[in-house]
């Protein structure tokens, strides 16, 4: 007999997560599948030479969405995990000399930006983050925190008098169009452009609106005491503890319909699952590319290889390092920003000069010594630059590779950073083995990419073209990122309870 009151999640990545822990705490029976051995999904651990490192999202944004998830499961965030706050953002480099600090103090960074690039670019700074507030706030409600919907739909949620807000998002204008205006020198334009890759994009081809990354980062970052899968395996607990079944190491290879309706999932192993409903927290591609069943193939438009967001070569390090002084977040920049992007999304290879991330794991984001000094020891390192979404096409050869590996750490040398590095302690993970791990998705990290003013209407939202079948992710409405994933589950939980409530009726 059909459970009615069943759902199955296919995937625990944040989306997933989400979704269960909305769903179990208010009476559904979940049953949560994930083929992986443990949460997380892109939020993963990596093991190195004895320590865990996070292999995946190192940012903690937009604590809101998590406070109001955790609030209707009957806890907290400051029940559930150790944060702290980050006074620095992010650390800067250009060269051994050249350096800027981001504050979560607004006009810290001003006298930062003014130190660097001088007075009238320090008061720019102050302009471009105005603009940024207003568009995130125009857009909090109606969009990011409502259900997907098209441009005459979000002019109606926004409202007459908030025509002029829209306008002012500008959606027309690329990234880099707008940051042109904003700032004279070109550092800042290509710090303040490099938000467009926090969504997988380029700043020459992704809208304007995607400065409002700079409020959500002035709204707070937090660093999560162990590292960011602890909020993976927190969501989790918490769907456990209201009565979830988490099942690990359990590979769904079909959805079930009965009369075009999902009605549960076949695991890898031949084991049925009966369920009234279905959210699929994978990417949104993978069951148009049929690796669900063909039942479902029309759940979601496809993504297709020019449509796809950024992947990225990262290298997970326990090591020990020398010279340039880290904080929890830093970037150094190559020398010839728009060559990257190019290599990237025209030529479809690895760049030849990229821009590098790295999460100190170990390190706080204070500037007082104490809190960021290396430890005596090896210390835990995820680095990380963008490459092109061929993983399913391109090997990433070992040639390739090493080719990569040298021009990321002369640059970091070139910017005083010296990595002791062997191969007993450092784990590579290229496109190719991102594609194996997040199938259908050529190792694309973020969904489809944001180009152009359209791309934010192009996700597909919670209820996909299946009756009975949801979608959840960063793949999906309303965006790649942390926040964006668990608002995602929220919206698929939302839909899927308000059609349970329909059917019973």
């Amino acid at each position: 007999m059909l459970p009615k009151n069943r759902a199955a999640i296919v995937g625990a990545g944040i989306g997933g997560s989400v979704t269960a822990v909305e769903l179990a705490a208010r009476g559904v029976d979940v049953v949560l599948l994930e083929r992986a051995a443990a949460p997380g999904g892109k939020m993963r651990e990596v093991p190195v030479n004895g320590a865990r490192i996070d292999g995946g999202p190192t940012v903690f944004t937009m604590r809101w969405v998590f406070e109001e998830v955790l609030d209707n499961a009957g806890t907290s965030l400051d029940a559930e995990l150790n944060l702290e706050r980050a006074e620095v953002i992010a650390r800067h480099a250009w060269s051994d000399t050249e350096r800027l600090d981001l504050f979560a103090d607004l006009q810290r960074s001003a006298d930062a930006v003014a130190s660097l690039a001088g007075p009238d670019e320090g008061r720019r700074f102050l302009a471009f983050s105005e603009d940024a507030r207003a568009i995130y706030r125009t857009l909090k409600g109606p969009f990011i925190s409502g259900s997907r919907t098209n441009p005459i739909g979000l002019t109606r949620r926004v409202g007459p008098g908030g025509i002029g807000g829209l306008i002012n998002i500008k959606p027309f204008a690329t990234m880099w169009k707008a940051l042109s205006a904003h700032f004279r020198d070109p550092r800042l334009r290509q710090l303040f452009g490099r938000y467009a890759a926090y969504a997988g994009s380029s700043p020459y081809l992704a809208p304007a609106t995607l400065m409002l990354i700079d409020h959500v980062e002035q709204e707070g970052v937090w660093l999560v005491d162990g590292g960011m899968h602890q909020l993976a395996a927190m969501l989790a607990r918490v769907a456990a503890r209201h009565g979830a079944d988490i099942r690990y190491g359990a590979e769904v290879a079909e959805v079930l319909t009965e009369r075009g309706r999902a009605r549960g999932v076949r695991l890898a192993d031949g084991e049925r699952i009966d369920a009234a409903a279905v959210v699929l927290n994978t990417d949104s591609n993978a069951p148009a590319a049929g690796l669900l069943g063909r039942q479902v193939v029309r759940a979601a438009p496809p993504t297709t290889p020019p449509q796809r967001s950024l992947s990225a070569i990262t290298w997970n390090l326990h090591a020990k390092t020398d010279g340039f002084p880290l904080m929890r977040h830093s970037v150094f920049f190559s020398t010839d920003y728009p060559a990257e992007f190019e290599d990237i999304f025209r030529r479809r290879r690895l760049p030849r000069e990229p821009t590098v991330y790295i999460c100190a794991q170990d390190r706080g984001a204070r500037l007082e010594p104490a809190q960021n000094t290396a430890p005596a020891g090896p210390e835990r390192l995820l680095v990380l630059v963008n490459a092109p979404p061929t993983g399913d096409t391109h090997p990433f050869d070992r040639r390739e590779i090493e080719q990569c590996e040298a021009c990321t750490f002369d640059l970091l040398q070139r910017c005083g950073l010296r990595v002791e590095r062997s191969p007993e302690n450092t784990q590579v993970t290229t496109p190719a083995q991102f594609e194996r791990l997040f199938p259908a998705t050529g190792g694309a990290l973020y969904g489809r990419a944001s180009h152009g003013w359209q791309a934010s209407f192009s996700r597909p939202g919670a209820r996909s073209k299946v009756p009975g079948l949801y979608l959840a992710g960063g793949s999906t409405h309303p965006g790649a990122g942390v926040p964006m994933a668990a608002l995602s589950g929220r919206q698929a939980a939302a839909s899927l309870l308000s059609d349970l409530v329909s059917t019973k009726r």
